[in-house]
This record gives structure tokens, sequence and C-alpha cells, in this order.
């Protein structure tokens, strides 16, 4: 049986949904290939969205016409807002979610979506003809043809396990993996390499002694993820925490020899910055103590996570650690923790389309491309998705800038710098962060998503009505006069220094220990003004706040940023055979050759490549 579409998606986990969403919300017709539909982007690992800098991917994906955030409201049971401490461009929203629900909300979106198919299947072989990606065959003989392929496997290639010695193929625990897929992509050229990430123990609620742990609250303020969806819905509930202690860490150092990490079972790399519990003893061996927190799966489960607590140890050295916290004494858990090798595609092999450079139409997003993560693959997977389906019809592709979105910077480091370790998003990765905030994803990313077709018209007229709030409140607040007889008395009741002079509004917001909460309370104007506000007020004047508060800061940023996009209009790729060029250093020309950048911004991105290695390009540009 053959069938044929525009774009086909292999792999049902969250760069695939986000993919096959935004290929077919632009009106290509898409099929998603998964193997369970019952495990629509399923959370392998912790049942939680966002996170630092994570949260503004989310943001950025709703912005752009994804769904993450609306499955993440819909079904999120307890939400914080992460680095309130500092900045608002260090804000990061993260909500912890019922894992069921995600997926049958999931399920609801993919199924309500027009120009979509699901086909229950396993890809065994890509199809090329001419350096052309064409196709998929499946397991069970079937030929799915398409003018532009995804590939969104997650950890399923060549996917292995392991819990101390013993070692089982897999993709999750109890799924099988895919073998030979890889296989099939590689003979055309292009490289795979192996990586290794793990998950903690899941434990039954009704085992643990919550007396001897400390309550972990979420917030109930009107933050939530999608600018679109509704308020959370269902009961919030309450997380835990606990610290390990010197019992713990003897019955775990005397596992190691059965670690898979130090025995020399697993050859792969693993992420630096999610280690199991084993790595942080052997890094940090001076450390008494590590903390851990328990997390609630669902509302409807006892079965509970426990971050912090990564594992590959044998499954009985992880129960006996367990069990001399005093939490834990009486534990009993679902299944314990363990590691997964899996095969990746080095992302330099990309454009930033996220197309493969070696053969046409193929696409690739999410851990396939060497990132960690359910919103690094869903921000991928969105950007995919629509440049595939942009492929279709010979378009411009999607490219996001590094001052534009945190997708731009995950893309643009993945295709320019590779990956040595799982990459994860952080807000020291972007060079713009003041630019890049959580709460204005919407400004600037909907218009864009819009003109595409991925972003339908309901959240394009809610984006304008708020984007002319925002305005109303800076206009009314740059131009509203404050006279020191009538606001000092309030000013000093606030502790804030007094005016001597008369002033704007704006210059009040901009005093540190004020803002708009504060001043429309003795104001009546301006709470008169907040008050002709549509839905949604609290949001729209946190974003006027944080636009009179730091207005200098994100202008001079901006400044920065257009000075670097004089670099982004260099274009150098084809330009040079830098193997002739004996100006440069040999790292350079090796550097440069083998990632072949767009533009001379681009390539003073890649490591190796110096800043005199840059003038002299631009010489031989005739600048």
């Amino acid at each position: 049986m053959i069938l044929h579409y525009d774009v086909l998606v292999i792999g049902g986990g969250h760069a695939g949904c986000e993919a096959a969403c935004a290929s077919a919300n632009m009106g290509a017709k898409t099929c998603l290939v998964t193997m369970d539909m019952n495990k629509i982007a399923q959370m392998s690992c912790n049942p939680a969205v966002g996170g630092i800098a994570k949260g503004q991917i989310v943001r950025e994906i709703d912005a752009l016409g994804g769904q993450m955030g609306l499955v993440t409201d819909a079904t999120a049971i307890q939400f914080r807002m992460l680095n309130r401490s500092k900045g608002p461009a260090m804000w990061s929203p993260r909500a912890q979610c019922d894992r069921g629900k995600f997926i049958w909300e999931w399920r609801n979106i993919l199924d309500k979506t027009d120009n979509l198919d699901i086909w229950q299947d396993q890809a065994d072989e890509l199809l090329v003809e001419k350096k052309c990606a064409v196709g998929v065959k499946t397991i069970w003989g079937v030929e799915l043809r398409a003018k532009a392929i995804i590939i969104t496997a997650g950890t399923f290639l060549n996917g292995l396990m392991h819990i101390g010695r013993t070692m089982v193929p897999g993709g999750r625990i109890a799924e099988p993996a895919v073998p030979h897929f890889t296989e099939s992509i590689t003979r055309h050229g292009i490289r795979s390499e192996r990586m290794k990430t793990g998950t903690p123990v899941r434990i039954d609620r009704r085992s643990v002694d919550f007396n001897e742990m400390v309550v972990q609250e979420g917030e109930h303020d009107f933050h939530q993820f999608s600018y679109m969806g509704k308020h959370r819905v269902l009961p919030q509930l309450t997380c835990w925490t606990c610290n390990t202690n010197a019992k713990v860490h003897e019955i775990l150092r005397s596992g190691l020899k059965d670690s898979p990490l130090y025995n020399g079972q697993i050859q792969s790399i693993g992420p630096r910055y999610c280690p199991s519990i084993e790595t942080k003893l052997v890094t940090f061996a001076d450390r008494e103590q590590h903390p851990l927190f328990l997390e609630p799966e669902g509302t409807d489960t006892n079965e509970m996570y426990l971050n912090g607590f990564s594992s590959s140890l044998p499954m009985e050295v992880q129960i006996e650690a367990l069990r001399q916290i005093p939490a834990f004494r009486n534990i009993k858990v679902y299944r314990p923790g363990y590691a997964i090798e899996y095969d990746f595609f080095d992302p330099t092999q990309l454009k930033h389309s996220l197309e493969s450079k070696i053969i046409s139409g193929l696409f690739m997003a999410g851990q396939v491309n060497g990132t960690t993560g359910y919103e690094e693959a869903g921000g991928q997977g969105t950007i995919a998705g629509i440049n595939a389906a942009i492929f279709c019809t010979g378009g411009e592709p999607l490219v996001l800038h590094r001052d534009e979105a945190y997708i731009g910077v995950l893309i643009d480091d993945l295709v320019t710098k590779g990956v040595d370790e799982p990459y994860r998003m952080f807000t020291s990765r972007a060079e713009y962060r003041i630019l890049l905030r959580q709460d204005d994803a919407d400004a600037r990313l909907t218009e864009k998503a819009y003109q595409l077709g991925v972003a339908k018209t309901d959240r394009f007229n809610w984006w304008m009505e708020k984007k002319q709030c925002i305005e109303e409140i800076e206009r009314f607040c740059q131009t509203f006069p404050i006279k020191p007889r009538l606001i000092n008395g309030a000013l000093e009741a606030m502790g804030s220094t007094p005016l001597v002079y008369g002033c704007k509004l704006e210059d009040l917001i901009t005093r540190p220990e004020l803002n708009i909460d504060k001043l429309e309370e003795v104001i009546p104007e301006l709470k008169e003004q907040l008050d002709r506000l549509p839905n949604r007020r609290e949001e729209i004047k946190e974003a006027a706040e944080v636009h009179i508060k730091y207005k200098g800061y994100i202008e001079r940023e901006r400044i920065v940023a257009d000075k670097m996009h004089r670099l982004e209009n260099i274009r150098i790729k084809d330009h040079f055979n830098y193997n002739e060029l004996q100006q440069l250093s040999t790292e350079a020309r090796q550097k440069l050759t083998a990632i072949n950048p767009e533009t001379l911004a681009q390539a003073s991105r890649i490591p190796g490549v110096s800043p005199s290695d840059i003038n002299v390009l631009l010489v031989l540009l005739g600048r």
C-alpha cells in the first residue's frame, strides 16, 4: 500500500506533535507516524513543562501558533514563576502537569486538526531518490510518500536501556526500540553518534512519610503559558522536598562497580546539567547532601516523580539507598530509574531551517539533533513543521535570529557549534535576553506567525488588542503629570523619596520600590485607565510596566543587536574555498569548511574561529 502526503512526521513526541500541527495548520496535507497513539507527547521524564529559559521557549511556541502552552495550561497541577528575585529577563514559568491528561489533551488537539492524519506504525527505512527524501517504508510494508520528511524519533533510534548490568533494547521503559532506521539515513552520508540520558525512580505516594518532608507550594496568580488558553482548571497540588544524607551516599557508592556509567557499559555522552545521582557523588565528592523534589504525576494517581534522583544503578541499590531517607523508610516503587542510550545526528549537517544539507526535503527536530528537554524539542518541531510546509510550496524558509527568540538561539547553536553533550537551553546562552523575555514572546513572534498562516485570526486579533492596550498605558504614563503636593504623602508611606519638582507618572514607575499596582491605589486617574482594559488585565499591566521600567536597557540592547545584523547581512556561503586561505588559522579553515556558514555573523560564532579570522574574511570580501 502506498499513501501520499505533503509532509510526513516520524515520531509522536513533543517535536513531532508540534511539527505535525504546524505543517497541517499551514495547509500542508500531513501524516504523523507514531508507534503508539495512546502515548502521544508522552512525558518520558519529569511531567513538567518550562523552567529557566525553557519557559520562554514554550511562550515562543505559543506565539508561533503552537500547542504546548495550551496543553500545559489545561493540565497544570502546580505553577510557579522561577527567578522572581531577578529582573524580568530572567523570569521563567514552570508547571507540573498531569501526565495522563497531558497525552489526551494532545490527542484531542491532533484529532481536531484539519489536514492531519495519524498512522500507527514504525518507520523502518528512509526512501531517498536523487539525494531527495521522498518517503519511508514501515515495518508493516506500507510506503508513505511525501514532499518533505521530518524525523522526530526521540530516544528510540537503536535505543538501549540500562539498569545496573542489565541491558534491554527500548526507546522508553516497556516500549520497543527502532532498529535499522538510523542506518537507512547514514548510508546517504549523514553522520550519527550516540547520546545517553536517564530518568529517576517512580514512587508510590502511599508509602511516603510526608511529615519528614518540606512543603513546596505553587503560585496562584494570573501567570500562565498560553496567551490564548484558559487559566488553570485542574486542582493545584503540593510538591515536597528533602535531602540525601551520608548513609544514602555510602550505599550508592557501594553500587558504583555495577553502574553502567562507570563500569564501561555506557560509552556515549550524557547531560552535564542534569546528572545522575551517582554522577553527583563522583563529581561533588565533598557534598554531604543533595536536594530531592517529590512531585505528583497527576490528580488521579499515586505515582510520584523523584526529581534529583536520576540513576542507572542496580535497582536494589537505588531502593536501599532511598530507604535511608526518613521520608522514604517504608518506600514502595513502581519502577527504578534507568539510563538510555540512543542515536542522534550531528546537527551541524542542518541548515537553520532544520533541513538537511545532504538530503533535500529531510528535516530533523528534537533529541535526534542532540538536544534534551520537551521544550527544546517542541521549539524545533514548530520550526521544522513550518519550514517543511514552506518547502512544499517553494517559499523562503522561516529563520529566527538570536535577537528574535530563544528558539533562534537554540537552532543557531546547534547548526553552528554542534553538540558535545545533550543540549539544554539556559538564559546565559542568549546574548540578547533582555529582548527575549517571557512576557513579550507574543510581541516578537505573533505577527510573523500570522503572516505565515500558522497563527490563526483569533490569536492575531488578541495580540493586536493587547498591543494597543499596552501602548495606551505607556502613553498615559508618559504624559500624566504628577504634582508633589498631591503624591508626596503616599510616596513617604510607600518608603519612596518625596518629589521636589513635578514629574511624569512614568518617572515614578521606574523607581525600584514602586510599581503600577501600588500607584493605581493612590492615583485615581491611573486606576480608571487600567479599569478600561479588556480581559487579561494583569498580563497587559505587567507588560506595560516592564516596558516602562526597563526602556533604557531594552533600547540599548536593541542597538547592539542591530549592529550584529549588519554581519548577518554579509552572506559568505560557498564564497570561499577555506582550505586555500592560508591567512586563516588551521582550526578556522577546518571548522569553516565543515560548517560552511551562511553569513559572516554565523562564522563568528563557530568555536575555533577567532576575531582575527573574521577580519581576514572581511578584508577578502573587500570591506
